[in-house]
């Protein structure tokens, strides 16, 4: 369920609802006037391309900064509203894809289910999805996780995890790690399992395969990261130096999830940790986005500890953009990259499994 309607967790009155609900209107609108000004027409893409980037970019990083302007009732009341036009609007489109989906649990976590059609599922994806370790929802993630399930022709579970304030660190690892036992105690064969998510759930998959290392898990057959956010000391030079070109806000978060926890820790900043074991990695970033250096520092590790990887960065774009572009010609490339991957790491395509991940000294 979404944070908004968990039990104990606060939210506003109706009508500060809506009166908030009306300033973002209004900064959206203060976005969108501001295009112009931006020159969107220049750019490596075509005209369509280049005002697509600009619009997008300047009404994700208003709403971002917005929202997290917000007292936390306020901010959970404002998501309740998105994640109940999101259940009514994305079904539909995530129908005609040839994708159903089905609200359930896991582990007593909720979350929704993604499943092709016709089935059965080749293989099957634990998906983390992002929004600052703070917000967002599986049913948000409908379009996108509906293309990824179609390119892949596996079963995706979005888990909706815990978020902060409410549950700081590590109350959403706890979670993930009660999904993935119980994946595999119902008899989801590792070797046919992917680990997946973006930004700060691409963060939340590495800490489960740090978690995992240190419980002696067998590896699964690969991960899969969109933008991931692996270092929560945010100290690269790309944070600064991309900040006009990115979608984030300028001055991004972490305290509500860090909670006081050290951010160098290498439970929360894979950087900061051993990686070598890891099973095969896909990582798809923008060359415009904040977290660029950042990952590229983390492919560069990969490849040095020998572990199989497939990097995709595209120039000229900002954070998550298959998610926020999907129809781009680099998001679609994208979803290729990631299709092709995991047809490579499935045991049915090229052998899969793989050896026991060694233990975290």
């Amino acid at each position: 369920m979404v944070m908004g309607r968990r039990p104990g967790v606060a939210r506003s009155s109706w009508p500060i609802a809506v009166t908030d609900l009306a300033g973002l209107a209004g900064q959206l609108g203060a976005a969108l006037a501001r295009v112009p000004f931006r020159q969107p027409w220049h750019g490596d893409g075509n005209l369509p391309h280049n005002l697509a980037v600009a619009v997008t970019r300047e009404t994700v990083r208003s709403f971002m900064g917005y929202s997290s302007s917000l007292p936390i009732d306020e901010f959970r009341s404002v998501e309740l509203v998105l994640d109940d036009l999101c259940g009514v609007i994305l079904p539909p489109l995530v129908r005609s894809l040839e994708v159903t989906l089905e609200e359930s649990e896991v582990a007593g976590v909720p979350g929704i289910w993604y499943h092709p059609r016709p089935g059965p599922a080749r293989g099957t994806i634990l998906y983390l999805h992002g929004g600052g370790y703070v917000g967002t929802s599986p049913r948000m993630y409908g379009l996108f996780v509906a293309w990824l399930c179609r390119r892949t022709g596996c079963a995706i579970f979005v888990a909706d995890v815990r978020l902060a304030p409410e549950f700081p660190f590590p109350a959403a690892l706890e979670d993930a790690v009660l999904i993935l036992e119980a994946l595999m105690s119902q008899g989801v064969d590792p070797a046919q399992l992917f680990i997946a998510g973006d930004s700060s759930g691409g963060g939340l998959a590495t800490s489960l395969l740090y978690a995992m290392r240190r419980i002696h898990h067998r590896t699964v057959a690969g991960v899969i990261l969109f933008s991931p956010e692996l270092d929560l000391l945010l100290d690269e030079p790309s944070v600064s130096d991309n900040a006009t070109r990115d979608i984030l806000p300028w001055n991004i978060p972490t305290a509500a999830y860090l909670h006081g926890r050290d951010p160098a820790s290498g439970a929360v900043s894979a950087l900061e940790t051993d990686v070598t074991g890891w099973p095969p990695t896909f990582v798809s970033f923008g060359g415009d986005e904040m977290f660029r250096d950042a990952i590229r520092a983390f492919v560069e590790k990969l490849e040095a500890a020998g572990v199989e990887t497939a990097a995709h960065e595209e120039p000229g774009m900002f954070h998550v953009f298959p998610i926020l572009m999907p129809w781009a010609e680099g998001s679609r490339r994208t979803y290729d990259s990631v299709g092709t991957f995991v047809s490579a790491h499935l045991p049915d395509q090229d052998g899969g499994g793989g050896a026991d991940l060694a233990v975290v000294t």
